[in-house]
């Protein structure tokens, strides 16, 4: 374990991409624990409580989803899905089982580093009283008053837009799985209507964005869900 900033745990058994992470996070500070499977990357959770893990889902004596399952039990540690699987299905379990991220190899480590950054500072972020206004670019949201305004004049949305903006405000910089987005939204039990979520996407972007085709704010993950754009 190497000495400097957020401890983080990687959990990887290909050792040329453990020597990557190993060099590229230790020259920008992170303090580093690594696993090479599901059970030493357990005990490593568990005896060297990190704040953050990257995992990568093919481990030799298990699957990634379900040590994230198993993980969640216990732990709220944000977890980014660092991994060669590239199909929506794959990004879908490992969101709805409680990853936080997923970046699909090969991947810059500029775009990782900035994942890491939204994903530590959520992290630090639960358990602080909640922010009543929340601004971005020029959007400001009242969450008290539930009142949003754009560039200072009011944006008139209707209950269903105004959950669906905040939520993805509060989760600002991270995707949401269209599950996760029906059930906070929407509740429980509306699991499998996706239709639903686009839908009000679609009247969201025509209220929010500048070109509602082409949205800068509210980001299409395709398959998968939706990101508000963090900056």
């Amino acid at each position: 374990m190497s000495d400097g900033g957020p401890l983080v745990l990687i959990v990887e058994d290909e050792l040329p991409m453990r020597r990557f992470l190993r060099a590229s996070l230790g020259s920008h500070g992170f303090r580093l624990v690594e696993a090479g499977s599901a059970r030493e990357a357990t005990a490593a959770a568990t005896s060297h409580n990190p704040e953050l893990i990257l995992l990568d889902l093919g481990l030799p004596d298990g699957d990634g989803v379900e040590l994230t399952r198993r993980l969640r039990e216990w732990s709220r540690v944000p977890i980014i899905v660092l991994s060669a699987r590239g199909h929506e299905s794959d990004k879908v379990q490992a969101l709805d089982a409680g990853a936080d991220d997923y970046l699909t190899k090969p991947f810059g480590v500029n775009e990782l580093l900035a994942r890491m950054r939204v994903a530590l500072r959520h992290a630090a972020e639960v358990g602080q009283p909640a922010e009543a206004t929340i601004e971005i670019g020029a959007l400001h949201i009242d969450l008290a008053r539930r009142l949003v305004t754009r560039g200072g004049a009011e944006v008139r949305l209707t209950p269903i837009e105004f959950r669906l903006l905040a939520l993805l405000a509060k989760n600002a910089g991270r995707m949401l799985t269209h599950r996760q987005i029906l059930q906070e939204v929407w509740g429980p039990g509306r699991g499998d209507e996706t239709h639903y979520v686009r839908v009000y996407m679609a009247s969201l972007r025509r209220k929010i964005e500048d070109d509602p085709a082409r949205p800068r704010i509210l980001v299409t993950e395709p398959g998968v869900g939706y990101r508000l754009r963090d900056g």
